[in-house]
């Protein structure tokens, strides 16, 4: 295929490969993105001529050193070229340039992008939205979207992480295994997966094939610091959580494109062998007594993934670990999702006094709104709630997100819980 929508999707799951080989290889974050961009440039022009690479990411590697050398070369006019082992790991240039990152140890390339973007030295805000621009190449849009802030704020963050990365003289190579472990007790490289997997997984269905690489490459990431650190519970419940999310990816949309709430999901289409992987990752990870916020997302995932019925699910026991995760990680939003268990154990009202203190908060939180008038609906105050969706449907990123608040609407008119509002004249 030679589509442009398969050349984006290669082009994107190439990326982090690629960036870490020519960062490895120039040692300057503002050069390595810059040649891999030209690489990208021919890449679009050359792979529908000549059909696709074998390999992707080796094509842009090659591409990307050859055009960087070159861009090096124009700034430094006359100037000689720095000696090749100023520039360049000798070690790992002459190892295969193909190599996979399923096959290779710490010193992958990725990893070692990974830990220089999520490097201590930086603010642990500044560490996630460097790495989702540099690993990941989420634009400053989307990574602002991730954090509910202002794109304009973002990019100033984005900026001055790198220009404290170039001004602190971070060295450019994956750090030892003492190290590695100081700054995976901190949140940021855990965080840092976690937010490009929720970019891949919140979306539409039209976009859904091109963003599963963001996905799969969280997935991957993921369990590429299990086998790094196979005993921390941690690593195993953000691995978990992953695959138990994913494996309902199958489900999520109709034929239509429209969003398929997860009780009216066909559980036949979800990934089994996902949720077993996922199951087990999550009883490992309790077995070492260690609780924290990955853990306890893994378990609620968990209670869905075994009910083998929407009626079965035990809404109770989620209501207990959303209440667990409030007292570890308070956040509205954490709250929000105990609301939607608390709707379901304690009923509508309870959870609409539980979510009308994050009115200010969450202003700007599509989820909020939907959630909102879901529940005013159910309470028969309809008007309440027709301003709420409007609201929700104004703030709406997709149009299946849109869809989503008339779809919930529909549902709660056809189980008989809301009267059809009145309708308006034209």
């Amino acid at each position: 295929m030679t589509d442009l929508a398969w050349i984006s999707s290669a082009i994107s799951a190439a990326r982090p490969q690629a960036m870490g080989a020519l960062l490895r290889y120039f040692r300057n974050l503002d050069t390595a993105e810059e040649a891999f961009q030209d690489a990208c440039l021919r890449a679009l022009k050359n792979w529908p001529q000549n059909g696709p690479p074998r390999d992707p990411a080796a094509w842009l590697i090659f591409v990307g050193r050859n055009t960087g050398i070159d861009a090096v070369r124009k700034r430094a006019k006359q100037a000689p070229m720095p000696e090749e082992d100023q520039i360049s790991d000798l070690e790992d240039a002459e190892s295969d340039i193909a190599e996979r990152l399923d096959g290779a140890h710490y010193r992958d390339d990725i990893l070692r992008l990974l830990f220089i973007c999520c490097h201590p030295d930086l603010p642990p805000t500044q560490q996630i939205a460097v790495a989702l621009r540099i690993v990941s190449g989420l634009t400053v849009k989307q990574i602002a979207r991730a954090f509910l802030v202002g794109e304009s704020a973002m990019e100033q963050r984005i900026t001055r992480a790198k220009a404290r990365i170039a001004d602190a003289g971070v060295p450019f190579e994956t750090p030892g295994a003492v190290e590695r472990s100081e700054r995976l007790a901190a949140p940021a490289v855990a965080a840092m997966v976690y937010l490009i997997f929720n970019e891949g997984y919140s979306t539409n269905s039209g976009e859904a094939p091109a963003r599963a690489p963001l996905c799969e490459e969280a997935i991957r990431l993921a369990r590429l610091l299990l086998r790094l650190f196979q005993t921390e519970p941690e690593i195993m419940g953000l691995t978990a959580l992953l695959l138990l999310q994913h494996a309902r990816a199958p489900a999520r949309f109709d034929e239509n494109g429209e969003i398929v709430l997860l009780d009216d999901q066909d559980r036949s289409l979800w990934s089994r062998k996902m949720i077993d992987e996922g199951l087990a990752l999550v009883d490992k990870a309790l077995r070492h007594q260690k609780p924290g916020p990955y853990q306890v997302q893994a378990a609620i995932a968990a209670l869905h993934a075994r009910a083998a019925t929407p009626e079965e699910t035990d809404w109770t026991e989620i209501d207990l670990l959303y209440s667990l995760l409030e007292a570890m990680q308070p956040s509205p939003v954490v709250t929000l999702n105990r609301a939607v268990a608390v709707a379901k154990v304690r009923g509508p009202e309870a959870a609409l006094a539980m979510i009308e203190p994050l009115g200010e908060r969450l202003s700007g939180y599509f989820h909020f709104f939907g959630l909102k008038g879901g529940l005013l609906m159910q309470l028969g105050r309809g008007e309440e709630a027709r301003v709420a969706f409007d609201r929700a449907i104004a703030l709406a990123n997709t149009a299946a997100e849109a869809a989503h608040i008339r779809m919930h609407i529909d549902r709660l008119m056809r189980d008989g819980a809301v009267k059809a509002p009145a309708k308006t004249a034209h």
